[in-house]
């Protein structure tokens, strides 16, 4: 099954007076569908444009790991345990809230931020918060590249705690083809340029959710910037 979610469709969050628009992929903070709670193990797929100085104060996470996708702008994390990071294009960070963490994030830099952020059903509860920023973990090129993954055949630059997940990054500098991994649930995401899948022209914010799908080919422009989610599990009843 093939499920295309236009990025116009998406709930329109965040605080536009502040400077902070937000599109939610699934139900979240005030906005609640109970046919659209989670997908696989991904529970929040957030694309945020902050303006200069525009963020989030200082909040909580619990029990919850998350992935961090910058293109455009400058990301700065701080957290309670003294850890200041600040993340350009093609950057990315991983925050595994386990037990509690407290951080802000905020639009360091001079021009707008535009990242993703991705939030994944933990594999365990209660773990002992982890943090870890890297720098150009994908370089732009042909194919799909690792960012992060839980298995422990693998040997990303973000180690997931979530076993059954993995995240790649597609970068293309010309126009590309990649047969995308076969997995119970794949999510794919576009950013920038144009991707077809299966018949369907995917522009950035454009989504497809894929369950028990054959091995597909994705058709990606040149400059074109998107994001896939390979996983094998997803949340059991509460």
């Amino acid at each position: 099954m093939i499920d295309v979610r236009r990025g116009a469709d998406r709930y329109s969050g965040g605080e536009p007076e502040a400077g902070i628009e937000t599109r939610h992929a699934f139900s979240f903070s005030g906005f609640y569908d109970p046919d659209n709670v989670w997908f696989g193990l991904l529970v929040a797929c957030n694309e945020e444009r902050l303006a200069p100085g525009a963020g989030f104060a200082e909040h909580t996470h619990r029990d919850t790991e998350i992935v961090t996708w910058v293109t455009e702008g400058e990301l700065e994390h701080r957290d309670a345990e003294g850890r200041v990071a600040r993340l350009r294009a093609g950057d990315a960070q991983w925050l595994g809230a386990g037990s509690g963490v407290r951080h802000v994030e905020r639009n360091a830099g001079s021009g707008p931020l535009h990242f993703l952020q991705m939030w994944l059903h933990p594999d365990v509860f209660g773990a002992r918060p982890g943090y870890r920023a890297v720098t150009a973990p994908a370089a732009k090129g042909p194919g799909l590249t690792l960012l992060a993954s839980g298995s422990p055949d693998a040997t990303p630059p973000l180690r997931l705690r979530q076993r059954a997940a993995e995240l790649r990054v597609g970068r293309p500098l010309v126009p590309d083809q990649v047969v995308l991994p076969a997995a119970p649930f794949c999510y794919l995401h576009v950013l920038r340029g144009t991707v077809r899948l299966d018949g369907s022209l995917l522009q950035p914010g454009d989504a497809a959710r894929l369950t028990a799908e054959p091995p597909l080919t994705a058709f990606a422009a040149g400059g074109a910037e998107y994001v896939l989610w390979t996983m094998h599990g997803e949340p059991g009843p509460a």
